[in-house]
């Protein structure tokens, strides 16, 4: 359980940097939906891994490269889910606020998805 709680503590942080990061370019950069939507993806994935490797799963005397590799390819199921899931939201059930979409989505594969894989997969010991 101690596990678990720990992933979503660093499921929290590396969401508020995704989300404040979509914020920022969308409003700030004026990047559109899907590409703010993508950066904030990219930055919560890198704080996500390296909370995850180092605090989460205690996995850093295991080669990085490997959990690398491996991180890689969850999270960039993550970003197709993830970005293609704020599209949808966003278009066919005509959301209007992005951010709302982007919620909706990232709750929506929080555990089933990344939790799983990161425990299963990448960080096994």
């Amino acid at each position: 359980m101690a596990t678990f709680l720990k992933a979503q503590v660093s499921s929290a942080m590396a969401s508020f940097l995704d989300f404040l990061t979509t914020l920022v370019c969308k409003m700030v950069l004026n990047f559109g939906v899907i590409a703010g939507s993508a950066t904030g993806t990219i930055v919560g994935g890198i704080v996500n891994f390296m909370i995850g490797r180092n605090w989460v799963f205690d996995s850093s005397e295991g080669k990085m490269g490997n959990q690398a590799g491996k991180y890689l390819l969850v999270w960039f199921g993550n970003l197709v889910i993830t970005t293609s899931g704020v599209y949808s939201v966003t278009h066919f059930f005509h959301i209007s606020n992005y951010v709302i979409s982007k919620i909706i989505v990232s709750c929506l594969i929080g555990v089933p998805y990344n939790y799983l894989m990161q425990k299963k997969f990448v960080f096994i010991k």
